[in-house]
C-alpha cells in the first residue's frame, strides 16, 4: 500500500504485527486500537452507529458524553475503505507525533483540532468527525515537510503539500462526491499551522497555539514543577528542534 502515496517508511508486513503495533507513538496506537475495535464491536451487533456518532442534543442535552470521543473512533465497517483510512493514520499521524516537539505539543494539536471540529461539526452536519480529525493531520504533515516527493501508483509524482487535495480527488473518482468534511479538516489544520509556523516569523516567535505551561508539566509527569523550571527546557528543545530542521534542509 505504500505505493499508493509515497513510498519508503515503516511498510507494514516487513515487520511482526504486534512489533509494528507496539512501536508506534501512543497516541496513533490507541486511536487505531479504538477504530478497530469500534468497527468490530459495530460488525458484530455490540455497538450500532447510531450510539457513536456526535450530536449536540445527545451529548448537551442527553449527557451522552461519550459520543465526544467515538465520533472519532468510527470509520465505518470493516471494508478496504476501513484499510485506507488506517493506513494514511499510522502513516502520517504517527510522522507527525514522532516528530513533535514533545507529547505535550503533538496532544494539544489534537485536543485543539477536535474541540474545533466539534465546533464545526453542524456546520457541515457532519456526525462522525474521525476522517475529518485525520485530514488535518495529513495537512499538518504536508505543510511541515514542503519537499517531500510522493507517488500516486508510479502514475505520477507531487509534492507532500499537494497530498489532501490528492486525498479529495481520490474520494471524488471513487465515491463521485466532495467530501466537504474534508475541506473542514484542511482549513483547521491550516490555522494550526499558520499559527505555529508562519505568524512566529513575523510577530518576534509568539506561538499563540503552543500548549501552556501546565499541560506541558502534566504531560510530563511533573505538575507542580515551577514556571520558572520550564522555561529552559522548552528553549533547549525549540534549539534542537531547529538544529535537527536545518540539517533535514
Amino acid at each position: 500500500m505504500d505505493a499508493i502515496l509515497g513510498g519508503g517508511g515503516d511498510a507494514l508486513g516487513q515487520v511482526p504485527l504486534d512489533q509494528w503495533f507496539f512501536e508506534m507513538p501512543p497516541f496513533t496506537r490507541y486511536w487505531i486500537a479504538a477504530i478497530v475495535a469500534t468497527g468490530v464491536a459495530v460488525q458484530c451487533h455490540i455497538l450500532t452507529p447510531f450510539q457513536l456518532f456526535y450530536s449536540y442534543r445527545a451529548v448537551f442535552h442527553k449527557s451522552q458524553y461519550w459520543r465526544l470521543l467515538s465520533t472519532f473512533c468510527y470509520f465505518g465497517p470493516l471494508s478496504i475503505n476501513l484499510v485506507f483510512h488506517l493506513f494514511f493514520i499510522q502513516r502520517y499521524s504517527r510522522m507527525l507525533e514522532e516528530s513533535a516537539l514533545s507529547i505535550a505539543h503533538f496532544s494539544w494539536l489534537i485536543i485543539l483540532a477536535g474541540v474545533s471540529l466539534l465546533a464545526l461539526a453542524p456546520l457541515f452536519n457532519q456526525a462522525f468527525l474521525g476522517s475529518t480529525l485525520n485530514s488535518t493531520l495529513v495537512y499538518v504533515w504536508s505543510r511541515k515537510h514542503p519537499d517531500a516527493l510522493l507517488s500516486f501508483f508510479g502514475i505520477f509524482t507531487f509534492r507532500a503539500p499537494w497530498l489532501p487535495f490528492v486525498m479529495i480527488g481520490l474520494n471524488v473518482i471513487l465515491y463521485s462526491h466532495w467530501p466537504i468534511d474534508e475541506f473542514f479538516g484542511i482549513a483547521v489544520g491550516h490555522v494550526w499551522y499558520f499559527f505555529n509556523d508562519i505568524y512566529p516569523q513575523t510577530n518576534n516567535n509568539s506561538r499563540p497555539l503552543d500548549p501552556p505551561r501546565w499541560w506541558i508539566r502534566l504531560c510530563e509527569g511533573n505538575p507542580f514543577r515551577t514556571a520558572q523550571q520550564d522555561v529552559q527546557p522548552a528553549a533547549m528543545g525549540r534549539d534542537i528542534a531547529a538544529g535537527m530542521a536545518a540539517e533535514v534542509r
